[in-house]
């Protein structure tokens, strides 16, 4: 019987990776790794399991790579597809589908879907005002624009989000929006779009969330979730103006495709019929049957998405299972900065397997000692090397290559017996026994580093144990007992072959193959006769070796090269603003001021509040530079300050005028201030 009580089945999804680059240790670290990670052990524990994946082929995201490559979309999703499939296979990810949304089987799936949803007439019909680009002839969807956000100033917010103070926004709150595009002032224009009520389903949400899974779930999870619904939930829009995705299956929809973020977890289901045909078997059991288990692995960008609209999506619909958790990561930090496709800041898989054949595990190993469980986390080159020399090859490796060679040695590799049993052999048996349910505990809650230390303190147990029994000192005065010694590091490499599949599958498949040994599951481990009397080994091979200083080296330059490269050949300079007059330019008045204090303004990190000498007067000015100047260095500075700009409340600090700023093309600014000192009110002209 399972020890999942009613479930009989497991279906894990992970997030489906954008197509419009490749996968780096972020997504890696966030989702992948865990992901697989569950999925091998439960196929391990005898459970019933399909693990599905896919690349996110449609969504704004791959529209722009196309057009700033000028190329199709469908040539950016072939690509990167490729590429991601291909990493995900060499890495070990062990997929029993990983499809595309692109594909025919999806487009249907998701048409019909929707369709279900629109014939139970679940959406709203709703015509508003959005964004238009009349050079381009396109409605512009959130992320093709940019503008001013009304809450902290920032002057590059998108239109769904300030990046700089992190508020959600609509397109319609950004001040001076421009369009991506074509660098001009967008223009309103109506459109018809669906929308799914969230609102509807508030009371169901809290019930099945706040008050369903206020225990099992993350507290990261748990905590966004119940935010989201403590806000109240509105109507979001499942269609959008686009030429590229799943067309809308109405009659009245052309030139419209669903949201992605619609579309997008229909691949779960779109991949497992894929899998079906292949296999031969039903999907339906695995979406369909109350005694299926339903898991969702994702980083926590994507919490909102997998714990309250896409459940209340296939609520709604009526015939699939609901989500029994959904254990998100945090992100995952490189070199203590955020990892950034757009900055060229990242570890790409692809890039790894080709600098560092045959240490899939060793990556592996680290970003899970290190996974992003409930905050973020970061990524040093040092750290891996680390872990590597220090722990996988010092303590694991160290430990099985010593057992085996001494077993050649002595015993031409065949597995000695035991003569006889001292205490300390009786506790380490003892402890043996323990080791899978405490390994499994802690993946049955989702603890991933937890388990792997556990995993680890088996190989720490090997390695003292060998260490302490000293049987290269002892065997010619007491080879019986060395037989002894032998025989239990021997059943603790054979167990470690067993319980080190899910984290470390390529050195699990290496050692098992050492010890001669096939078909172990889980079950199969604690046992202190796993090999027995007499059983021929292999010849020993190192599972691991030493990364040396100068390979680690070559890894921080090589990022900081490409950062170098990336800034040098992307300068992106924004087009010239829409001509004024010269009447609308004497209309600023901007001065010359001297800064006379300057404070943090609590629970920000970019705004600074200033006390300025405008000449005019002294006046309070808040200013989003405290990521590039501390307070007591300003002091004394003189600036360029717009002084006839209308006040403004920002975190409730009230801003008369603006401070001119230079903003370069990875956003660093600087003060725009005379040469030379010149009193305080002259004008600037």
């Amino acid at each position: 019987m399972s020890k999942y009580g009613k479930y009989k089945r497991h279906t894990i999804t992970s997030a489906l990776p954008y197509a419009n680059g490749p996968i780096h240790i972020g997504h890696l670290a966030g989702v992948y790794v865990p992901a697989d990670i569950y999925a091998r052990y439960l196929r391990s524990i005898g459970e019933d399991v399909i693990f599905i994946g896919g690349s996110d082929e449609h969504g704004v995201p791959i529209t722009i790579k196309a057009r700033q490559l000028g190329v199709s979309p469908q040539d950016i999703v072939d690509k990167y597809h490729s590429i991601i499939k291909d990493s995900f296979e060499k890495f070990g990810i062990s997929f029993d589908i990983y499809s595309r949304t692109s594909n025919k089987i999806h487009h249907e799936t998701a048409s019909e879907f929707f369709k279900t949803l629109y014939d139970k007439d679940e959406f709203i019909e709703k015509t508003s005002l959005q964004y238009y680009d009349e050079e381009t002839k396109h409605f512009l969807s959130d992320r093709y624009i940019t503008g001013t956000c009304p809450h902290c100033g920032y002057e590059k917010a998108y239109g769904d989000q300030c990046e700089n103070c992190g508020t959600s926004l609509s397109p319609l709150d950004l001040i001076n929006p421009v369009s991506v595009l074509s660098g001009n002032k967008p223009v309103q224009k109506e459109t018809k779009h669906w929308y799914l009520p969230l609102d509807k389903y508030e009371s169901w949400l809290r019930e099945w969330i706040v008050e369903g899974h206020k225990d099992d779930w993350k507290t990261n999870v748990y905590g966004q979730c119940k935010s989201w619904i403590d806000q109240g939930l509105q109507p979001r829009a499942v269609t959008r103006d686009l030429d590229w995705g799943v067309e809308v299956p109405l009659i009245d929809a052309e030139g419209k495709v669903l949201y992605v973020w619609f579309d997008a977890p229909i691949g779960y289901i779109s991949a497992t019929k894929e899998w079906s045909e292949k296999t031969g078997n039903d999907w339906k059991p695995y979406w369909k049957d109350e005694d299926t288990r339903l898991l969702h692995f994702i980083g926590k960008d994507n919490i909102v998405f997998h714990c309250i609209i896409f459940p209340s999506m296939l609520r709604q619909e009526g015939s699939y299972i609901l989500p029994e958790n959904v254990p998100a990561f945090e992100f995952m930090n490189l070199e203590n900065d955020k990892i950034s496709t757009s900055r060229n800041w990242a570890v790409w898989l692809h890039e790894y397997l080709e600098d560092f054949p045959g240490k899939e595990d060793v990556l592996r190993y680290v970003l899970t000692a290190n996974a992003p469980e409930t905050k973020d986390n970061d990524f040093t080159w040092k750290d891996f090397q680390a872990r590597n020399n220090n722990e996988l090859l010092a303590v694991f490796g160290n430990f099985v290559n010593r057992t085996l060679v001494l077993t050649q040695k002595y015993f031409d590799g065949k597995v000695p017996a035991v003569y006889k049993l001292t205490d300390t052999d009786k506790a380490v048996f003892d402890e043996i026994e323990q080791f899978p349910a405490r390994i499994g505990g802690s993946l049955d809650k989702f603890r991933f580093r937890e388990a792997l230390n556990e995993m680890m303190n088996l190989a720490r147990l090997g390695n003292k144990y060998l260490t302490d029994s000293e049987p290269w000192k002892i065997f010619k005065t007491d080879e019986a007992q060395v037989r002894t010694i032998l025989n239990v590091s021997l059943q603790i490499c054979a167990n470690l072959s067993v319980l080190s599949e899910p984290f470390l599958p390529f050195t699990a498949k290496k050692l098992s193959e050492m010890l001669n040994l096939s078909g172990l599951k889980w079950n199969d481990a604690g046992s202190p006769e796993l090999l027995t009397a007499g059983h021929q080994l292999n010849k020993p091979e190192y599972l691991f070796e030493k990364i040396e200083d100068s390979v680690i080296e070559a890894q921080v330059q090589k990022l900081l090269d490409t950062k170098k490269a990336n800034q040098e050949n992307n300068i992106i300079v924004n087009p010239a603003k829409e001509d004024i007059e010269f009447d609308d330019f004497a209309k600023l008045d901007i001065r010359v001021g001297t800064i006379l204090e300057a404070e943090k303004i609590p629970k920000t990190k970019k705004l600074l509040k200033l006390k300025i000498d405008t000449g005019i007067d002294k006046r309070t000015v808040v200013s989003g530079i405290a990521e590039f100047y501390k307070p007591e260095d300003i002091i004394g500075k003189q600036v360029s300050i717009l002084v006839n700009l209308a006040p403004k409340k920002l975190r409730g600090v009230e801003s008369n005028g603006m401070i001119l700023m230079a903003e370069d093309s990875e956003g660093k600014l600087c003060f725009v201030a005379p040469t030379e000192g010149f009193n305080d009110g002259s004008e600037i002209r």
